[in-house]
């Protein structure tokens, strides 16, 4: 069985993706694959990724996660959905990285399914809207220590990537920019399941429609009449001037509440994030799905 972890990140389309594969569970289960959202995590997992004298044997692990297996339905691709796999609220920013504990908790993933190939999916945001959203989350303490303690403008995707490399090597790695989410949770949904590129799913669309204006919505529905698979070059160009031309203001840029949290801070962030996002994409034996 392949064990397919979709983790986030937090403040990703993590609730619009599960809406998605919801709207076509059907079709999920033609293709032998299931998925869970939270209730995995909270009920199997986040026991057992405790501290190691804490922990549930492996075998015990495992049958309770077998137990949730649907009954009289074949599962070749098991598929388990929360930001929390990669770090609890706490370590999202700890010893100076995003998601301090993601290499050793993918690690143990890949030894408690030994047995099974397992894949990690994470959308990557703008670490200019994702630290101060963080920092918003935590308590006041935990906020001025993470602060007082870490230089922000050193905080990167990579270091979190490169250890999960590092300590689970065989663990296959997706990756996408959450910015571009609107264009491909198709994309993103397809490869969870491990349907082909040209696949269509009912209400793919359906974020990126939440994000233009009525005229975009239009242009879009006249789009999808010319039923063009999804994986066309020129639907999928099209697809990408709709959203240029047409996406609204405030459904795409969020209010930024962190005191001091300036413009500027963003706009540098965002120079980081986009070489970081160049680098990885040509990182061997890493998949990065863009629009």
């Amino acid at each position: 069985m392949q064990m397919v972890i979709q983790a986030g990140a937090h403040f990703t389309d993590h609730d619009p993706l599960l809406n998605l594969l919801q709207a076509n569970v059907q079709l999920v289960a033609e293709s032998h694959a299931a998925f869970w959202g939270m209730r995995p995590f909270r009920k199997i997992f986040r026991p057992a990724l405790k501290p190691a004298a804490d922990r549930p044997s492996h075998q015990d692990t495992r049958a309770r996660f077998q137990k949730l297996m649907p009954q009289g339905q074949q599962v070749d691709r098991a598929i388990l959905s929360s930001a929390l796999y990669l770090g609890e609220r706490a370590s999202i920013i700890m010893d100076g990285q995003f998601y301090a504990n993601a290499g050793q908790r993918m690690s143990y993933m890949d030894h408690l399914f030994s047995d099974s190939s397992v894949e990690l999916f994470v959308g990557l945001r703008n670490p200019g809207s994702f630290i101060p959203k963080v920092l918003m989350l935590l308590s006041a303490p935990e906020r001025e220590h993470i602060v007082a303690t870490t230089d922000l403008s050193c905080l990167s995707w990579l270091a979190m990537i490169e250890d999960i490399r590092d300590l689970a090597p065989d663990v296959k790695i997706t990756l996408w920019s959450n910015e571009d989410s609107p264009l491909i949770l198709g994309d993103i949904a397809r490869a969870l399941v491990g349907l082909p590129a040209d696949t269509q799913l009912d209400q793919e669309y359906a974020l990126l429609s939440s994000l233009i204006s009525d005229l975009g919505k239009q242009e879009l529905k006249g789009l999808r009449e010319q039923q063009r698979p999804p994986n066309d070059p020129i639907f999928r160009g099209r697809l990408a001037q709709i959203f240029q031309q047409h996406a609204l203001t405030g459904a795409i840029e969020e209010e930024v509440e962190l005191p001091g949290w300036s413009e500027d801070i963003i706009a540098a962030f965002t120079e980081l994030y986009e070489q970081d996002l160049a680098r990885l994409r040509t990182m061997p034996d890493l998949r990065f799905l863009n629009p």
